[in-house]
């Protein structure tokens, strides 16, 4: 038989105080493990231990007498990395769980591991029960071709959100192109071109605010200049007094430039001044445009111009919001064109979208009878021969609803597998459908599935686990010599009591303690000789219809 590891398998499980298991690790290898002990030896702990890890519901009934919690760690290698799955289950609150050490909820358990693993039996987390999960294997059985019915589905989408996008309403739409329209004409009318303006008209109103007050300045400082007495005269005297005297030539000639640069002075003020000129309305007019520019950027100075981000209040953001609102006038305009095109491409898709799902639901229903008839057949091989799958193909395409129903007994009508199926006749039910379709699950637990059998059924359910276990890992909680002996390793379960408390204890077996434990299984521990070797005989038998 084959050892190679899938693609993702549990390396270590360990239990404290949960039920009966007091302290165990166990470290899994790949292929199939069978877990065998007596009844009621406590086999069944484990896979509870292992759907606790799953996200499974946490009941304070499962902690061991007089133990605070029960924790349970599961460490699981995916591909190439390892991840560490820890349960806590208090006596007393609610339970806790961690993803490598990090605190976590037990629907984050499902959401990292819950693809990993599928517990067969009677359980609740087994992914075949799930409507979606059947039709992914009835597509993967029959190669359904899902990519035109994909991409289909996908344009569909695109130009729904599209046409939605559009707006439907046209009374919205119509008081929204009123409003943007009375904005628009409004910030046109403005005639708003450079966004400085507001600064260079405040420049001019400070001019002509105080228009009078700047012509007195200037004619006193003229004045101040050139007059009797003034600077030019003084600046002049001195001037006077200092040339000829070659001593002070250096100042002399400093303080005839100063008096060119007086009368420069005196003649630039003279200018301004008089230039100057007292204009109320002007004034007045500069006043209402500086104020209507306020008002525009207090109403549009913040409007979003690119449809995401604010303005920042200035005048080049109400400029701004002004080409915007030219861009959206237009693009409602042309609303009507624009919706009828994507209405046309949307009945497109739709039949485009038809067409696929006719294909798919045609092929859905073409194949779910050969899918029943294989499972079927491997149904007789594991003593269902009387049982009868059914896979049901609704009506509508592309028949999305399926449905594995089987009819465990004769006479009874075809019904859900989790409600007609007993545990034993369900685990072996989905070993059978794991035989047939692909995509299980890399780590398989089953549990019952070789309740109510013996025999030659016993060596084909054996048979088929070793099967799954070339290409999964396969955990099976087996009462059957004829199974165990299938398998490429096994775990020993059982019970002793400890100062008059039961306490499981659980361990690898060796190829030697492998015989002991088969025999014990084919007759119990006083077989002797001949049940030792008919013991060495099944192995050896199993090994090779194994590998076969």
């Amino acid at each position: 038989m084959s050892n190679a590891p899938g693609p993702a398998r549990l390396v270590e499980l360990a239990v404290t105080d949960l039920g009966i298991i007091a302290d165990l690790r166990l470290l899994l290898a790949p292929g199939m493990t069978a877990l065998t002990g007596e009844t009621g030896a406590g086999k069944t702990m484990v896979l509870g231990a292992i759907e606790l890890l799953l996200g499974g519901r946490a009941d304070a009934g499962v902690v061991r007498p007089g133990a605070t919690e029960a924790v349970v760690e599961g460490r699981f290698l995916v591909q190439d990395d390892e991840v560490v799955i820890t349960r806590v289950v208090p006596a007393d609150g609610r339970s806790r769980a961690y993803i490598d050490g990090r605190m976590a909820t037990a629907a984050g358990l499902t959401d990292v591991v819950g693809s990993l693993v599928d517990l067969h039996g009677q359980h609740a987390h087994q992914s075949l029960l799930a409507t979606a999960v059947q039709r992914a294997s009835l597509d993967r059985f029959g190669d359904v071709d899902l990519a035109p019915l994909e991409l289909a589905r996908a344009d569909r989408r695109t130009v729904a959100a599209q046409l939605a996008a559009l707006g439907g309403d046209q009374g919205a739409r119509e008081r929204e192109i009123d409003l943007l329209r009375f904005q628009h004409r409004e910030l046109e009318a403005a005639e708003l071109q450079d966004p400085d303006e507001d600064q260079q008209l405040s420049d001019r109103e400070d001019l002509l605010a105080g228009a009078l007050a700047h012509r007195e300045a200037a004619a006193q400082a003229v004045e101040g200049l050139v007059g009797d007495g003034g600077a030019i005269d003084a600046v002049a005297a001195a001037g006077a007094d200092l040339r000829d005297r070659a001593v002070f030539a250096d100042a002399s000639g400093r303080l005839a430039g100063v008096l060119a640069e007086l009368h420069d002075i005196a003649d630039g003020v003279r200018g301004l001044g008089e230039a100057i000129e007292e204009d109320p309305g002007q004034l007045d007019a500069l006043r209402q445009r500086r104020q209507l520019l306020v008002e525009l950027r207090r109403k549009y100075g913040s409007a979003p111009a690119s449809g995401l981000e604010p303005g920042d209040g200035t005048l080049a953001a109400v400029i701004a919001y002004r080409d915007h609102l030219a861009g959206e006038l237009d693009r409602l305009a042309r609303h009507d064109a624009d919706a009828a095109a994507l209405e046309a491409r949307l009945a497109e898709v739709i039949e485009i979208e038809a067409r696929a799902a006719a294909v798919v639901g045609a092929r859905r229903r073409a194949v779910a009878g050969d899918l029943a008839d294989r499972v079927g057949g491997h149904l007789a091989e594991l003593a269902m021969a009387k049982a009868r799958l059914t896979v049901v193909v609704g009506e509508k395409d592309p028949g999305d609803d399926v449905q594995f129903l089987l009819a465990a007994n004769p006479g009874l009508p075809p019904g859900p597998l989790a409600k007609v199926a007993s545990g034993g006749e369900l685990a072996r039910t989905m070993l059978a459908l794991r035989l047939v379709v692909s995509g299980a699950p890399p780590i398989l637990v089953f549990d019952e599935v070789d309740a109510g059998i013996g025999g030659d059924a016993a060596v084909a359910v054996g048979r088929a686990l070793a099967a799954l276990g070339r290409d999964h890992q396969v955990l099976v909680v087996t009462h059957l010599p004829q199974v165990a002996a299938f398998a490429d390793h096994q775990v020993s379960v059982r019970k002793e009591v400890v100062h008059g408390v039961a306490v499981m204890e659980a361990a690898s077996l060796d190829p030697d303690d492998r015989v002991a434990e088969v025999a014990r299984m084919l007759g119990g521990s006083h077989g002797g000789a001949p049940i030792l070797d008919a013991a060495r005989e099944l192995l050896s038998a199993s090994s090779r219809s194994g590998a076969a």
